[in-house]
């Protein structure tokens, strides 16, 4: 189908549901998590973020998805902001939200670097992040049930800020072949991927998704696409890495 003929469907035509991808496998993790966050994967490794709200500490967990070990970790929090979010990579980075816990905030947005998950620079923002989405060029970012989407610079000038018209409240976001991709909860039930465009925020593609076999729903948390996989991480622990076939 071409493309100037897709976006002009109605959104019953652009929609499908999970049910309907083939599930490739769904893989225990042995590490001890809190209430997971984010998540993506580069390679044969899993990054995780997590929150301990008891003790207002936020993790950045490292698994290998081979042996599904914790490979390491390191706290991210900074005082009051002990809230982790949704996360992304770019070639040699991890780019991470930290915000306290409530909406209408206050947030660092932090790089990382991969192997050692060292910090490497850090930028504030005066409202609450709920996830980033790292390119070349931009950061992107979700606030509390990401009502609004931020576009910044590198270094955290401030670009643009767009309200969210989906309806669906992203958890965790990604910046994929122009366009952004956010994973989240729509109601009570259900929730759904959506594919925007990064400028105007259009809708071009969803997929909705119910709960799994513990009764919580696949968009709750943590999702990432990488080599043709969607890669959902929706309960705390013990956690469960569920990986779908992309089409």
């Amino acid at each position: 189908m071409r493309r100037g003929l897709f976006l002009l469907l109605p959104l019953a035509a652009i929609a499908a549901d999970l049910s309907g991808l083939k599930q490739l496998s769904v893989m225990p993790l042995d590490a001890t998590l809190h209430h997971v966050q984010g998540i993506d994967v580069d390679g044969d490794h899993l990054y995780v973020t997590s929150v301990d709200r008891k003790t207002k500490k936020g993790w950045l967990h490292l698994i290998d998805l081979k042996s599904r070990k914790l490979v390491r970790e390191v706290e991210v929090q900074e005082g009051e902001r002990y809230h982790p979010g949704g996360i992304s990579m770019d070639a040699d980075s991890i780019w991470i939200p930290v915000a306290e816990y409530r909406p209408l905030s206050s947030s660092t947005v932090q790089q990382r670097e991969k192997k050692t998950l060292r910090l490497l620079s850090r930028f504030e923002v005066a409202d609450h992040l709920g996830c980033v989405a790292a390119t070349q060029w931009k950061i992107y970012g979700g606030n509390w049930d990401s009502k609004q989407i931020y576009e910044w610079d590198r270094d955290g000038k401030q670009v643009a800020k767009r309200d969210n018209p989906s309806g669906t409240k992203y958890q965790d976001l990604k910046f994929l072949r122009g366009e952004l991709v956010g994973s989240g909860n729509r109601d009570a039930e259900s929730g759904a991927i959506d594919w925007l465009d990064a400028g105007t925020l259009e809708l071009k593609r969803r997929i909705t998704a119910g709960k799994t076999d513990r009764g919580v729903r696949f968009n709750n948390e943590g999702m990432t696409i990488r080599g043709g996989k969607l890669y959902l991480l929706p309960e705390d622990g013990p956690s469960r890495l569920f990986v779908f076939e992309l089409r």
